[in-house]
């Protein structure tokens, strides 16, 4: 009896579906093939009656893993020294020396330090947030060329192999920390011609990016699109991108050192963005991240001089976007450092980045690059490594 019970409720719950589906979309059922069209508006409808809930976001954590991040140093507790007393006592005609235990010193906090920069104080993101409660090793480049970077440099297998090795030693240094890969693939690349209509940059194909999400695919590993707009916008170039960044795996980066602003062509000098050209990125990130239900993405912005960025205390992190300063320098451990120091640590925004390269940065005789556990050190910590 239960069994038929059951069969019967079944039947009525199809039989509520389809009519529902046919109110919307009636001439689904004139067709004997589905077309690709109609089935899009069945995953849509699905996908409005049966979403995901992810659990609320841990402010608690998370406020604990930015104090860790920021690592500030720890305050000094200066205790003084008190002489021991020494009281005299007779005993019958002799004077002999007691010694009385010393009160207990009082600890004193050394000179007040100066107000820490970090950790910044921003709105918390939504929940689904990578930052800060993971941290992202990235490879860069562009599968054209083999001097941009890794990603072009060697085999699929074999670069997939080398960032496996540069995860597991960060996995290593901070056991605390998940971490997540990722390849940051150049996907408007700045360029010394002008090409045809005289913006000085290449636009990828979309196959290219479709191989780069393939071979992300492979390790589970997330993708930041780079865009170098040479003459051209960052308001012309990202909603040619618009449909990967609806993908959930998919992030973003920005480099101002290719963003002319005057008449010089990328590469002759280093170019600018501006806190606005940067909120612009912002905006358009939480615009794709409320349109479709999505977890916060994630916006790189590049930086290693003063002037690449201006009005820096005008950038401002949305629920829907966490930002990452990301330290591009290159070149001997004190210079980099350096550049960190005063145009990352200095300028603080939300989180923090620091790029390694391969090879200029071990050009000087018997330098080497950073480890993970000299990079965690800083302060504040990068939770966005990316290797060149």
């Amino acid at each position: 009896m239960r069994k038929r019970i059951y069969f019967i409720l079944i039947i009525l719950a199809l039989a509520f579906l389809l009519f529902i589906i046919f109110s919307i979309v009636p001439e689904f059922f004139g067709a004997g093939i589905v077309s690709y069209k109609k089935r899009e508006v069945i995953k849509e409808m699905i996908k409005k009656v049966v979403e995901h809930k992810l659990p609320p976001l841990d402010t608690v954590l998370y406020d604990k893993k930015m104090l860790v991040l920021a690592n500030n140093p720890v305050p000094k507790v200066v205790v003084p020294k008190v002489p021991k007393t020494v009281k005299k006592v007779k005993a019958g005609k002799t004077a002999v020396s007691a010694v009385l235990p010393a009160p207990e010193p009082v600890p004193t906090p050394s000179p007040a330090l100066k107000p820490t920069l970090w950790p910044v104080k921003t709105m918390y993101p939504l929940a689904g947030a990578i930052l800060p409660f993971s941290r992202i090793v990235a490879y860069y480049g562009n599968l054209y060329s083999k001097g941009m970077g890794v990603l072009g440099q060697y085999s699929t297998d074999e670069m997939l192999s080398q960032l496996d090795v540069e995860v597991k030693k960060w996995k290593l240094a901070d056991p605390s920390t998940p971490v997540i890969p990722a390849l940051h693939y150049i996907t408007v690349v700045a360029q010394g011609n002008a090409g045809a209509d005289g913006k000085y940059r290449s636009r990828m194909p979309y196959s290219e990016i479709d191989k780069v999400l393939e071979i992300a695919k492979k390790v589970n590993a997330i993708l930041f699109l780079d865009v170098q707009v040479g003459f051209s916008t960052l308001e012309n170039e990202l909603p040619l991108l618009e449909k990967y960044l609806k993908l959930p795996q998919v992030h973003l980066g920005i480099d101002p050192e290719f963003s002319m602003k005057g008449t010089i062509r990328p590469g002759k000098i280093v170019g600018t963005y501006d806190a606005s050209d940067i909120n612009y990125a912002i905006d358009f990130l939480a615009k794709i991240v409320k349109d479709n239900n999505l977890t916060p993405k994630i916006l790189v912005v590049h930086r290693y001089t003063e002037k690449m960025v201006t009005n820096y205390k005008n950038i401002k992190p949305v629920p829907e976007v966490e930002v990452v300063m990301n330290m591009d320098g290159w070149g001997v451990k004190a210079k980099k450092l350096n550049t960190y120091k005063e145009f990352v640590y200095k300028q603080p925004v939300q989180f923090t980045g620091f790029k390694l390269f391969y090879k200029n940065d071990v050009l000087t005789p018997g330098t080497v690059l950073f480890t993970p556990e000299e990079l965690l050190k800083l302060n504040p910590r990068p939770i966005y490594i990316q290797y060149q």
